[in-house]
């Protein structure tokens, strides 16, 4: 059933395509699993469209699909394979399998996604792009969504408090920084979060603020745990087939470049900065907020040691050096936030 599903998406798909390939000379298709309404579909993909449509003079057109055609942790091989022709997705859904990403899943990072996106996209051009984990597609952009917090339906008012909560994770980093200091990681996507708290299989979750509210988690919610830099973030990537890419005429990849990259990660930042500040402001009203305490950061520091340590060595498994880019990514947020 399933794949009949998707081939009928597909069907459509083509059906649209060819009416738009009669107007440009390279016809694109774009996978897309977040509803339409997400601001990262609305407020940043959607955007990057119609702004490579307008570069060149819709010589290129794009065109989002209706339907998903596969579930997240599938769009690297979608777009690899040509399925699709571009897509977004998080390393972190295939665990072990971009093992560079994880340098830009740490703690504490920044309170800004604009500095941590730009940070983590000039480290992936000097050093991670060595790896070689996206063989097979031009990446557009690698960035991260803003610092990650803990939400829960219990109370917290210390860092105690966070021992023994079942706590919905999103990736490998997530979850080992939840045990580290004596959570209970749930694994579940995040469209399944209302139903994993309403139905008490977690207590709480590990998100940006952006993401509470949208999947409309507050009124189940108690209360924040938050501390500056954040407890985690998260990394993401957008690909285009990278025989799609060699396509598109010289002088429209000459076009479109300018677009990607750190300029992409930038409004990568620029949109979850937006949309976490109007959250933050609703869930104000809404949770109570425990702030960490300089001693809360230093205790969850020690213990969060072993794990960026650990993927730290991760890193370096995919034959970069993995603790030169952890440092490189760390001193480039610095230099950003001072400027």
């Amino acid at each position: 059933m399933k794949n009949f599903s998707y081939a009928v998406v597909g069907a459509f798909a083509c059906t649209v395509l060819s009416a738009s390939a009669a107007f440009a000379d390279t016809a694109l298709t774009l996978n897309s699993w977040l509803p339409p309404s997400h601001p990262y579909v609305a407020d940043f993909i959607e955007p990057l469209v119609a702004d490579i449509e307008a570069a060149t003079e819709g010589r290129v057109s794009i065109t989002m699909l209706p339907a998903p055609l596969g579930p997240p942790p599938a769009t690297f091989d979608l777009v690899k394979n040509g399925v699709a022709d571009i897509g977004y997705t998080v390393q972190g859904y295939s665990p072990g399998r971009f093992k560079t990403s994880a340098i830009a899943e740490m703690p504490f990072l920044s309170d800004d996604a604009v500095v941590t996106s730009v940070a983590f996209q000039r480290v992936h051009d000097a050093m991670l792009e060595e790896a070689g984990e996206y063989q097979g597609v031009k990446v557009m952009a690698v960035h991260t969504h803003g610092p990650g917090h803990i939400f829960s339906t219990r109370e917290i008012s210390s860092l105690d408090d966070l021992g023994g909560q079942k706590l919905r994770t999103g990736s490998v980093v997530a979850h080992d920084l939840a045990q580290s200091f004596d959570a209970v990681p749930v694994e579940g996507p995040s469209s399944k979060s209302y139903e994993l708290l309403s139905q008490k299989v977690a207590d709480g979750i590990m998100f940006p603020s952006e993401s509470v509210q949208f999947f409309r988690l507050g009124d189940l919610l108690s209360t924040a745990f938050m501390a500056d830099g954040g407890i985690y973030n998260t990394a993401f990537m957008v690909v285009m087939n990278e025989n799609k890419w060699n396509q598109i005429s010289e002088a429209d990849r000459a076009l479109i470049e300018p677009l990607l990259g750190e300029a992409l990660a930038i409004r990568a930042g620029e949109m979850w900065n937006r949309a976490d500040a109007s959250a933050n402001e609703t869930l104000g009203g809404q949770l109570q907020t425990y702030k960490a305490t300089a001693e809360d950061i230093t205790a969850l520091k020690s213990r969060f040691a072993p794990v960026i340590e650990a993927n730290v060595a991760l890193a370096s498994e995919a034959g970069i050096d993995g603790e030169a880019a952890y440092y490189m990514l760390l001193a480039e947020i610095e230099k950003l936030s001072a400027q």
